[in-house]
């Protein structure tokens, strides 16, 4: 089997867990890093050699390693992602044989730099694969495998419901709205949007066939806006929401029209940072005409009990569940999040068609997109009215839409305590 030596930029949280799934694979292995704190790198490193995951050469500039490796990931903050792809773009015109490159979500914190990131890929004719792992999970993908018949026989999915919500990120730049992109619509509501989108389109039809036609949202600052909290953020991380805040809840709901039948279908999303039960949890669930799914990652088929006497004995919450808030009394485990929530699948899915000579299945035009209604979804949170994607006035607005929150104005926006 013919194995991708994949480099990876960024060493951060995702890597580590990227690196945890990738272990699981086959055909990709890690063949360099490159950080911009070297120290960082060469812990990463370290971890990677130690997991038989790849050699993992730690390498001074992106540049440098793309004439080492087959493909480059894109790992690192949100704020560097285009100063990242331009240099790779300049690696491969001065002659570096790069496959393909690797984004992960999102693919720009608004319209321009996503599409920058597009035409930077075109230019060095990269194949690309933008990193949305929850379209690859196994529950989403068995559920549309067993609900097949019923799709064919029925008619597709109408309406949807997706929620990712956990406590908080874990690093200062993912809290500063000017860095990150906004607040956690920015960080989280891609995912539930990309897989109310996905899991809406009939059996058989490419990610972008059901047509986008409005998006209403609402964004608030509810937890994290009052003093206590907004203490321990600027204490922990040095991030001052009294000056530059950010929502930690935004919900709403984007409407699609099947450009063959005329059907309505509709997919509500909510996403929060202020989730205080176990840690991480992603809910899906979804309705047709006669049949539904429901997918709920805080139910495990392993459970473990810590009392009081025994809890300073852990050694470390988030081995049982990314984001795990406590270390007693009843925790759900989930022994393998790697798979669970696609990442596992993606990297599969990217190693495959970057070794075909193609693009993953979402390709950086579906990142474009998605980054469209995360947009369109600020829009209408800030003006408080639903967003007509059909107008080709708001189209055009969108693409040089920069949302308030993102540009540290979130105070005329989100009422802080």
């Amino acid at each position: 089997m013919e194995t991708l030596k994949l480099g990876i930029v960024g060493a951060g949280f995702i890597t580590r867990f990227q690196a945890r799934a990738i272990a699981q694979i086959r055909n990709m292995d890690i063949a360099g890093i490159t950080s911009r704190t070297k120290a960082h790198a060469e812990a990463v490193a370290k971890e990677i050699r130690e997991a038989g995951i790849g050699e993992a050469m730690v390498y001074d500039s992106v540049g440098e390693m793309a004439n080492h490796v087959d493909a480059i990931a894109i790992y690192s903050p949100n704020f560097t992602r285009i100063e990242i792809m331009e240099k790779i773009v300049d690696a491969v015109q001065k002659g570096a044989s790069l496959k393909g490159v690797i984004c992960e979500k999102p693919l720009g914190r608004n319209m321009k730099e996503a599409r920058r990131l597009v035409e930077l890929a075109d230019e060095a004719n990269l194949r690309t694969a933008y990193f949305e792992n929850q379209i690859f999970m196994k529950p989403i993908q068995s559920q549309l495998a067993q609900l097949t018949p019923q799709q064919k026989t029925m008619g597709p999915l109408v309406l949807t419901r997706s929620a990712e919500e956990h406590g908080g990120p874990h690093e200062p730049w993912f809290w500063d709205p000017t860095q990150q992109g906004g607040g956690v619509l920015s960080d989280m509501g891609c995912h539930s949007i990309a897989v109310g989108w996905y899991v809406l389109t009939p059996i058989g039809k490419p990610p972008t066939f059901l047509q986008p036609i409005s998006v209403t949202a609402e964004t608030s600052l509810l937890k994290w806006g009052l003093p206590e909290w907004r203490q321990k953020l600027l204490d922990r991380f040095g991030v001052d929401y009294s000056k530059t805040p950010a929502e930690d809840f935004a919900t709403g709901m984007v409407t699609f029209r099947n450009p063959e039948t005329g059907q309505i279908s509709k997919a509500q999303f909510t996403d929060s940072w202020m989730f205080e039960k176990q840690g991480l949890r992603l809910f899906m669930d979804g309705m047709g005409p006669g049949y539904a799914f429901e997918v709920n990652t805080l139910r495990s088929t392993l459970e473990v009990f810590i009392g009081d006497e025994a809890a300073d004995a852990i050694a470390d919450a988030e081995m049982a569940l990314e984001k795990a808030t406590a270390s007693r009394g009843l925790l759900a485990v989930q022994y393998n999040e790697a798979d669970l929530y696609g990442y596992t699948d993606e990297n599969k899915d990217a190693a495959a068609a970057f070794l075909a000579g193609k693009d993953g299945t979402l390709p950086w035009s579906y990142g474009l997109e998605i980054t469209k209604l995360v947009m369109a979804a600020y829009l209408s949170a800030e003006r408080r009215k639903t967003i007509d994607l059909t107008d080709t006035s708001v189209q055009q607005e969108l693409e040089t839409y920069v949302p308030l929150i993102q540009q540290g104005r979130g105070a005329e926006v989100l009422q802080v305590s």
